[in-house]
């Protein structure tokens, strides 16, 4: 990582990006630190299998702007070098995919029964994840866009969507080939990483971020860097936004009717997902730009573009403190997030109660960020 400390005019930024990132990684950390898994409102909460929430739109709309930004970033990398834009793509996928897995093992060290601090086993660390996801989908997605021209990178992309629909039919089980333990994806994951490197958040080994469903989350990456071209090259006027509303209903409405033949599964990362969620993220932008850009009501956007400004590292700090104060013990048989739910949150209700708490860490977060906006500190990877 590195800090760079910018001023306005040596660092020109989308403000509708930065607000769609912002709002990205809010509701992403609201998400994942509720008070009380059991008694989180349902739109906070994943489809439990098949089916659409909009918690299930944050991921793919995290990569849907890193695409956006990549396309901003693409034009400085027509001026360098081949062998200096492959390495900084590579390091940059390496060093994301990297933390995310990092992030996975820390805090490094568990207890035994006996209370003793024993060193965490590499051998139980999950590969796959959030970001490591990311990093992929960026690097390939990166060297797609970068070697090859826009139309043939689409094309691929369709193809790797059609493919992949076959792939999970040919080689999941004949019965059940979109079922959590007998897709294609489970398969794979199993046979190259082994259960104890998978996710077990389910009950079951079984990793939503997997290798295989990886292949079409790239989509989203390539979705976002479409629309970041075409909003540059037709600037931020009523036609533009206009057309990208209608090219977002389509696709919207093309992963509605997929989804009869091929279900809408963010576990999976299904095709019929990817059309449905790049749709849906190609409105919400063109509303953002027809706000902030075209009706130039900015003031309400602060609070997100502290996000959006460093969203690497608000996304990490999120995760590595909600660890960390998991671990911190506070009185009998409790650690630091259940005695604050418990004592503070809880007495609201139920429902409220976790939603509060998920909000009141989000906003700690937020805190954090802030700081680093205000002294104009941008930490990059």
């Amino acid at each position: 990582m590195s800090t760079s400390l910018s001023t306005p005019s040596s660092q020109q930024r989308n403000v509708a990006l930065d607000v769609f990132r912002g709002m990205t990684v809010c509701f992403m950390i609201i998400v994942n630190t509720p008070g009380d898994d059991a008694t989180t409102f349902s739109p906070l909460h994943h489809a439990a299998w098949n089916g659409f929430t909009p918690t299930d739109l944050v991921f793919p709309s995290f990569l849907f702007a890193v695409g956006n930004a990549m396309s901003f970033v693409m034009n400085k990398w027509n001026s360098m070098p081949t062998q200096n834009v492959v390495w900084k793509i590579l390091k940059r996928t390496a060093i994301i995919f990297l933390l995310g897995y990092l992030m996975y093992w820390f805090p490094f060290f568990r207890l035994d029964k006996a209370h003793n601090i024993i060193a965490s086993p590499i051998g139980e660390t999950r590969i796959m994840g959030v970001l490591q996801r990311i990093a992929l989908c960026y690097g390939i997605a990166s060297l797609m866009i970068y070697f090859l021209k826009i139309r043939t990178t689409i094309i691929i992309c369709v193809l790797m969507l059609f493919l992949y629909w076959i792939i999970l039919y040919w080689f999941g089980d004949p019965s059940q080939p979109l079922s959590m333990l007998g897709n294609a994806g489970y398969k794979l994951d199993v046979w190259l990483m082994g259960e104890n490197h998978m996710y077990h958040g389910e009950g079951v080994a079984f990793d939503p971020e997997g290798w295989l469903s990886t292949l079409p989350a790239i989509s989203n990456v390539v979705g976002g860097y479409i629309v970041g071209k075409w909003i540059q090259k037709k600037g931020n006027n009523y036609e533009s936004i206009t057309k990208l509303l209608l090219a977002g209903f389509a696709l919207m409405v093309c992963g509605y009717f997929w989804d009869l033949l091929l279900p809408i599964n963010k576990k999976l990362w299904t095709s019929s997902y990817v059309v449905y969620t790049i749709g849906i993220d190609c409105v919400i932008i063109s509303l953002l730009i027809y706000i902030i850009q075209i009706q130039h009501k900015i003031k309400w956007s602060t609070f997100f573009q502290v996000f959006g400004k460093n969203t690497l590292f608000i996304y990490l700090l999120s995760e590595l403190l909600v660890t960390a104060l998991f671990i911190i013990p506070a009185g009998a048989n409790s650690n630091v997030l259940r005695w604050s739910y418990q004592n503070i949150f809880s007495h609201a209700g139920g429902y409220l109660g976790s939603l509060l708490f998920a909000i009141s860490y989000m906003m700690i977060c937020w805190l954090v960020g802030y700081w680093l906006y205000k002294k104009k500190i941008y930490i990059k990877v």
